[in-house]
Parts: structure tokens; sequence; C-alpha cells
């Protein structure tokens, strides 16, 4: 199973307040041990929303909103992607983590769907199609 680990922005986070070197430290060594038990398949920080933006959709019309946003507690400002047998071990992991931010924070645990998890809709072709693609982009690797 693979889990998606969002580690959800601060005020701190949005202001652009970049982590001390002890906290890079302690989330290095967390890192490591997520290597070393082969859980981590990707993981990065995120910029503020000062320097994103978001695209709604409404029928055929697309509009752009520039950020910031101004819902901290809805925004992101990192992640991790696990694959491990659990939501539970997903949860033990995470109580392991150090607070990746100042302040009081929170992280939130999401299922990343796997193709048998859309059933009959998902035809053959389009099963073939999805396994092209990931063989495509693993060898761009």
């Amino acid at each position: 199973m693979r889990f998606m680990i969002l580690i959800k922005a601060t005020k701190d986070s949005e202001a652009g307040v970049m982590p001390s070197e002890q906290l890079l430290t302690e989330m290095g060594k967390f890192n490591e041990e997520l290597v070393k038990a082969g859980v981590i398949v990707a993981g990065d920080g995120l910029h503020p929303s000062t320097k994103g933006a978001r695209v709604r959709f409404s029928g055929e019309k697309r509009t752009v909103i520039d950020g910031p946003f101004a819902e901290t507690k809805e925004l992101i400002a990192g992640f991790w992607i696990w694959k491990v047998s659990s939501k539970e071990e997903a949860i033990e992991w995470v109580k392991r983590c150090p607070n990746p931010m100042y302040e009081e924070s929170e992280i939130e645990i999401r299922q990343v769907f796997e193709m048998e998890d859309f059933g009959p809709q998902l035809t053959p072709e389009l099963r073939e199609q999805d396994e092209r693609l990931r063989a495509q982009v693993e060898a761009k690797k």
C-alpha cells in the first residue's frame, strides 16, 4: 500500500521561515530510517503558496489564481510517498517523526489509489496504457 504523508503548512512555513540546522539534522536522520526500512518512495518540502498558483475548472473554462492562499491550515508544506503494509504502519512512522515545524503542527496520512482499486471501470486497455506510461516514466529516471 502506498500513502501520501502531507505535512501541513503553518504561518511560519507560509512566511518562508526556513528550518534550523537542528531540525534539518533530525529530519535527515528520520529520512535515513525510512530509507533503511524501505518505506520511502519520494518526499520533499514545498515553497510557500506565495510562489504557487491554482487552476480552477468550470466546465471548459480554466481560471488561474496566483498565491498566496488565505487558509494556511488547508495548505501543504511538504510531503512523502511511503510504501507500507497498512495505515496503522504509516501512523506509527509519523508518530516517530520529529515535529516538522517550530509550533504545533499536523501531518495528514492519505492512501494512494492502486489500479485494482478502480474495479471494472479500468478496462484492459486502460490498464495497459497505465503500465506503458509507468514504464516510460521509470525509463526516464
